[in-house]
């Protein structure tokens, strides 16, 4: 079945945080606690996602009328605000897929210089996108854990 992206919509935003949820729970087990896993992936969604897509920031996978992965851009921060794959659809080459389109749709809104705070497992995945460790932090996770991450950024080409 062929992969296609599609502007993310409102009503998408359920089965993105559920996507979201278990893609946490698969991918980062290999570098986060159980307990952070457990606490990470029980808060809500955040109100930022509402507004990041009325402002056209997310990008949808799609494989047969399901969601496979998307990405969330931050336009006013100039951030990268999530990239998330479906576990069973990994290696297929949709979070690349993503992340391009979103690095297009950055520069299409002028944005040259994206941000990020990776979590550690996907640090790899951004460095083999173009993106530069900057430092590494404790990110400050809404639900009031402290999760140790990477601040990448990546310069973009002119549209």
């Amino acid at each position: 079945m062929p992969i296609t992206l599609r502007p993310a919509l409102p009503d998408d935003i359920v089965a993105l945080w559920a996507l979201r949820t278990v893609a946490v729970r698969v991918s980062c087990a290999t570098h986060y606690a159980p307990e952070q896993i457990a606490v990470w992936t029980a808060s809500t969604v955040p109100p930022a996602y509402a507004a990041m897509l009325a402002a056209g920031g997310g990008i949808v996978a799609m494989q047969d009328n399901a969601i496979t992965g998307y990405a969330m851009l931050d336009a006013n921060k100039q951030e990268v605000d999530a990239v998330f794959v479906d576990p069973a659809c990994a290696g297929l080459g949709i979070g690349k897929r993503l992340l391009a389109a979103l690095e297009l749709l950055a520069r299409q809104r002028g944005i040259v210089r994206l941000h990020l705070s990776a979590s550690l497992n996907a640090v790899p995945f951004y460095a083999a996108a173009g993106f530069v460790a900057l430092r590494e932090e404790a990110y400050a996770h809404p639900s009031g854990i402290s999760l140790a991450s990477v601040a990448m950024e990546k310069a973009l080409a002119a549209a």
